[in-house]
């Protein structure tokens, strides 16, 4: 049955809510967000009147026909279990509502132009003003996108030594384009503006000089027949290719790695009698990997031969990827390059003087200079304002060059939330997405600031939210559930925040009210209990087996760091945002283990994150005999294209598609397990190559996708769909959810180990061929959890996970934190970069850094069990910890 037609479960339930300060009571089998006087709206404009968004008939993913009405000019959050629907209901219903109503508005032909989201599945949306969206993603991949980028701040900076900056005598006026290393006019020649330069020196191209060219020293050399075409060029110009590399003449070993001479010759393959002469082209090892470097689209092949270069700081540039004439001036003493390295906090303090300057004050200064004129004041004025705004948001730590890959979600939105508070905008939605995320309790506190300040500029503030902290300081809760999925859906109670407290189907109740949990009458413990109780782990801290020791850790803020891991427990790293928790666990750590245990596999994006110019130093590493295995589970995508799902991430497909191909159907039709496959061609629909839907082009109108015309959005032909087991098509099980697979699989050992895990993590509602694109982060990260549960444990393995209950509800935490607890139980090593008190309560060890951000943290403040931590006078960590524990 389509998704969007599907019944809805029957419900029934009191559910209140305020309407012009008037509680109103309802009692529906359906959805209990209907008009307490009418199940019809009234007329647009009385809607519009009353200050709220009425949504009517919200059918978008797992939304029942949902009808709900949502105050404007106040702080909405939106809450529920992950996979409840509170995601559609704000961003995939309202916000998208608001974003094609903006869209209509501009001409037909313009509108192509723009990448558009889709039409949401809702019968009308009254009082809906526009609506700015601000969601959870990384930094974009690309090393030229910085936080001055994102935030524009680096355009002011830019103007304010174009117009104000000091120049060197005789130097003419720069354009504000020769100061950025993104544009042809501000680029260093050498490095093009990356600041990273990759060099070929003889011992990196020819890591073994007691080969032979024949034999492979050129390492740098592509392998196969490419390897073997060089080798045969070189031999056509007269070079010996079965001397030892050590032994041939310096002059011909630098033109075979460093010429850019490119001959072509004509080659007869040697040792090959029957092949025909050809015209080969010459690249030396250098020319040939630069190029590989450049133009290759397999990110395989360039990580090849990236290891054959060595990698740091444009020497020419000194990786400020700007050119010398740039760099010969300065503001406040200070170069472009020096200012866009400082922490904001510094950089505020540098130009603060500028900012004070009285009218007298500019005219006393010299025109030579331009530091103290006008225009200097203006911009500087309007710089710090707009820092001053990262700073309140606890961001002071960051500098503005600091590329946005190595930035977390949290950050990433903090940074577009300041953005947005700068704009002067006025009676718009804003839509947030977990604003919360990836922070520590301290600072959260300012954020809420913010928010606030966003709505006395006259504006709604709409946040889908799991910090109960956040959601006890709304003006206004929408709880969406009960569970997730087909379970979910229905909105269970809009209204004041303290109404929830009546809502006894809530999964949010209890952890918003944690003491104010009823007891079900001759019943020992209540469901509200098992929820709040479930995966807290043993009632006292795992003593540690043995201890993992780093000495002398030096990288990013963390300077001559001595970290001790407790091996055997569950160890939770906590501090406020940009202590180094991260750079810590993620970065030093998972690089040490990982050289160590299995380099051919570690992780390149490790090495990615950072600038190429500080490595990991790590003085004595003690203890690493003790681990067999590096695990690192993220909230990296677990594909990048919707041809990836749970069913293929998993393995477990590849069972599904043996039992189809063992059925007699199959059998009779000689149909192997590849028939079924959409990836590969022979039993997909080849209309759509498997992917379900096709894209629809539209004269004048911007293209749109539908379902697949020949396969019906199936992702098979019809003869592949003609093959069923037991009654159900290969399709069929695609569209299961991990809940109804688990009962029709139950016989498949492998399959249902595999649907069994996912469900003990949380994900029974997904549908086995959902794809990647449509997962969040949370989900991404469980999948990937629940893959490695599933496997036969082998050894001591490591597990290293960074903020694992970002996307999590309350409810779905502990169900994350009972499987890690069993990770521990089984002989494991867990750590957590983690925020959420409640799973640092649970830990077995705590390590705190701090005492703040940046250059100010770096330290381990206190280290211990939760609550010798919770004690510790100097820690910022320890007043909201100790509230966890109860103290």
């Amino acid at each position: 049955m389509p998704e969007d037609t599907r019944p809805c479960p029957p419900i029934r339930r009191t559910a209140r809510r305020v309407r012009n300060d008037r509680v109103v009571s309802m009692d529906s089998k359906l959805t209990i967000a209907r008009q307490p006087d009418s199940d019809q709206p009234t007329p647009q404009f009385a809607e519009a009147e009353d200050g709220f968004v009425r949504v009517r008939g919200a059918r978008e993913n797992n939304l029942c026909n949902v009808d709900v009405d949502v105050p404007r000019d106040a702080i909405v959050a939106f809450t529920g279990v992950s996979g409840s629907g509170k995601s559609s209901l704000a961003f995939g219903t309202i916000f998208a509502e608001a974003q094609r109503r903006y869209f209509e508005s501009v001409a037909p032909y313009a509108r192509r132009l723009i990448q558009q989201g889709h039409n949401p599945k809702v019968e009308s949306i009254t009082g809906l003003p526009p609506a700015v969206a601000l969601q959870q993603r990384r930094g974009t991949a690309t090393a030229r996108s910085s936080v001055g980028t994102l935030t524009t701040l680096s355009n002011s900076l830019r103007m304010l030594f174009s117009r104000a900056g000091s120049y060197p005598e005789g130097a003419r006026q720069l354009d504000s384009d020769a100061f950025s290393p993104n544009t042809a006019a501000g680029a260093c020649p050498e490095c093009h503006g990356l600041g990273v330069a990759h060099t070929g020196t003889e011992e990196s191209l020819v890591p073994d000089p007691s080969l032979s060219i024949r034999d492979g020293a050129i390492a740098a050399w592509p392998g196969a027949w490419q390897g073997k075409n060089l080798r045969d060029i070189l031999t056509h110009l007269g070079y010996d290719v079965d001397t030892p590399w050590r032994k041939l003449p310096k002059k011909d070993r630098d033109w075979i790695l460093f010429t850019d001479e490119q001959p072509v010759v004509e080659v007869t393959p040697q040792r090959d009698r029957v092949a025909k002469p050809y015209k080969g082209r010459f690249w030396s090892a250098k020319s040939y990997v630069l190029h590989t470097l450049a133009d290759s689209k397999s990110t395989t092949m360039r990580d090849r031969v990236l290891r054959f270069m060595e990698t740091g700081r444009c020497p020419q540039c000194g990786g400020s990827g700007l050119r010398p004439e740039a760099l010969a001036v300065t503001f406040a003493g200070k170069t472009i390059a020096e200012l866009n390295a400082m922490q904001m906090t510094e950089l505020a303090n540098i130009i603060r003087p500028t900012t004070e300057l009285t009218a007298a004050g500019t005219a006393s200064r010299t025109q030579t200079s331009g530091e103290g004129n006008e225009v200097a004041v203006a911009i500087t004025r309007d710089l710090l304002s707009r820092v001053t705004v990262l700073l309140d948001l606890g961001l002071g730590y960051l500098a503005l060059g600091r590329p946005t890959p190595t930035l977390s979600p949290g950050e990433m939105q903090r940074l577009r939330i300041a953005t947005q508070l700068r704009s002067g905008l006025f009676g718009v939605i804003y839509v947030l997405d977990e604003p919360s995320a990836g922070l520590h309790p301290a600072d959260a506190e300012p954020l809420l600031a913010v928010l606030e300040q966003l709505k006395r500029s006259g504006n709604s503030v709409f946040v889908v939210e799991h910090n109960m902290d956040f959601v006890r300081a709304a003006d206004w809760l929408v709880d969406v559930g009960p569970h997730a999925g087909e379970g979910g859906g229905q909105v269970l109670y809009s209204g004041p925040v303290g109404g929830l407290a009546d809502v006894q189907d809530s999964i949010t109740r209890p952890f918003l009210f944690p003491d104010n949990r009823s007891r079900s009458v001759g019943s020992e413990k209540t469901h509200d209990d098992d929820l709040v109780t479930a995966g807290k782990g043993p009632a006292s801290p795992r003593p540690p087996k043995e201890w993992l020791k780093l000495q002398n850790i030096n990288r990013h803020n963390l300077r001559e760091l001595q970290a001790e891991f407790p091996l055997g427990v569950l160890t939770a790293v906590t501090g406020v945002s940009g202590s180094g928790k991260s750079t810590l666990v993620s970065h030093v750590l998972a690089e040490v283990v990982g050289t160590e245990l299995h380099p051919e596999t570690l992780d390149p994006d490790i090495a990615r994150t950072d600038t190429p110019h500080t490595p990991a130093a790590v003085g004595l590493v003690s203890g690493l005999h003790q681990l067999d295995r590096l695990v690192k589970v993220d909230q990296k995508p677990i594909g990048r294209t919707p041809r990836s799902n749970l069913a293929t991430y998993t393995g477990l497909f590849d069972g599904v598609r043996k039992e189809f191909a063992a059925t007699e159907g199959a059998r009779s039709r000689g149909f192997g397990a590849g028939r079924f496959s959409f990836n590969v061609a022979g039993g997909r629909c080849e209309a759509c190559q498997g992917e379900g839907f096709v894209a629809v082009e539209l004269l004048f109108l911007p293209g749109s996708y539908g379902p697949c015309p020949e396969c019906n959005g199936s992702r098979f032909n019809p003869e592949t769909l003609e093959v069923t087991y037991r009654g159900r098509t290969i399709a069929d099980v695609l569209g299961m959810t991990v809940n109804a697979a688990s009962e029709f699989l139950a016989d498949l050992p492998g399959v249902a180990r595999s649907l069994q895990t996912l469900r003990e993590v949380g994900l029974g509602y997904l549908r086995l061929g959902q794809p990647a694109t449509e997962l969040s982060g949370g989900e991404a990260q469980r999948i990937k959890l629940a893959t490695e549960l599933q496997r036969v444990q082998r050894g001591h393995t490591l597990y290293l996970l960074d903020e694992p209950t970002t996307g999590l509800h309350p409810a779905d935490v502990q169900l994350l934190m009972a499987q890690l607890h069993r990770l521990v139980d089984a002989g494991n090593t867990v750590i957590v970069v983690e925020h959420e008190m409640d799973v640092v309560a649970g830990a077995d060890w705590v390590i705190d850094l701090g005492p703040d951000g940046g250059d100010a943290g770096g330290e381990i403040i206190v280290a211990g069990p939760p609550a010798v931590v919770a004690g510790s006078r100097t820690s910022r960590t320890a007043p909201y910890l100790a509230a966890a524990c109860g103290r």
